[in-house]
């Protein structure tokens, strides 16, 4: 090959990366011009991180850094520290503990109690003072989102030791203060929050393996796997696509955080973070609708 083959054979392989380059920003600018505009049709404050976990450079934040309140999203931190703490010999994930429905308050130790009517499952409060395996509780945490197990595992591992992980994590902004419906806390805006940027780093080392060891986040992921609230992220996705993930919701409030794992081994991090919704039932739709317009760029 001559002098002048070899530059026009170079010059052909700079013009297909800068068109391939060229393709995928049009694509994402597309992407994240459809996401603005689901935003913009609800009325509310949303936030997103997107993520491809096999390119780094595949990513899309919007208001990724903005404060949410964490609702039962920090529930997946505090799995981890509980998992921190069996490693560290604390205790084993097979002890068991007594259910109880009483807790004290981070402002003055007073002690408050969770009415089930709030909570997302009731089979705990009909088994007050009976035994479960803290793994057991972990599951209900995680799956069904169990408050009165999320209070009793935080008062296990101590919440200061949750948000203590994180930031050895490099998690530098989501905080877990407290257990759930601590109203004098509340009150004094004493809150759990977090970041879709926090929450999708989370996520990130978990499916990295990137936290404690890889038996570890493989247990994780499977508890995670099988979440049984699932209208935002895998809800129009299709059923062979699986998705680690843990949401939350409160008044106004709905979001979903997870690992989503694609038929041909594709795998990226999504965050969804909402407040100050009217309309949660749309919301909701919308945020679902959000998920299907990144499964469709990603897969």
């Amino acid at each position: 090959m001559n002098k002048t083959s070899i530059i026009k054979t170079f010059v052909y392989l700079c013009f297909i990366i800068i068109s391939s380059c060229t393709s995928e920003q049009s694509k994402m600018e597309k992407l994240k011009s459809q996401v603005k505009q689901k935003f913009a049709n609800i009325t509310g404050e949303f936030a997103l991180a997107y993520k491809d976990l096999d390119n780094s450079q595949d990513t899309l934040f919007i208001n990724a850094e903005s404060e949410f309140h964490a609702a039962s999203t920090m529930k997946t931190a505090v799995m981890i520290e509980v998992f921190k703490q069996v490693k560290e010999g604390k205790f084993a994930i097979t002890d068991s503990l007594v259910i109880k429905n009483e807790f004290k308050s981070i402002v003055d130790s007073s002690a408050y109690s969770l009415d089930v009517k709030d909570d997302s499952e009731e089979v705990l409060y009909n088994s007050l003072g009976q035994k479960r395996t803290i793994y057991q509780l972990v599951y209900e945490m995680i799956t069904v989102s169990s408050n009165l197990a999320t209070n009793m595992l935080i008062e296990l591992v101590d919440a200061k030791n949750v948000t203590q992980t994180l930031r050895s994590l490099n998690i530098n902004t989501m905080k877990v203060l407290r257990g759930v419906e601590d109203g004098k806390a509340f009150e004094k805006g004493l809150n759990n929050t977090v970041t879709a940027m926090d929450l999708g780093l989370l996520f990130e080392k978990i499916a990295n393996h990137q936290v404690l060891n890889s038996k570890d986040c493989e247990e994780m992921k499977k508890i995670l796997f099988d979440q049984k609230f699932n209208d935002i992220i895998p809800a129009l996705l299709p059923k062979e696509v699986k998705v680690a993930h843990k949401t939350g919701s409160i008044t106004g409030v709905h979001h979903d955080s997870g690992i989503v794992y694609l038929p041909n081994g594709k795998r990226y991090i999504l965050v969804l973070l909402s407040k100050k919704m009217d309309n949660f039932e749309e919301g909701t739709k919308m945020l679902g609708e959000v998920s299907k317009l990144v499964y469709e760029y990603a897969k």
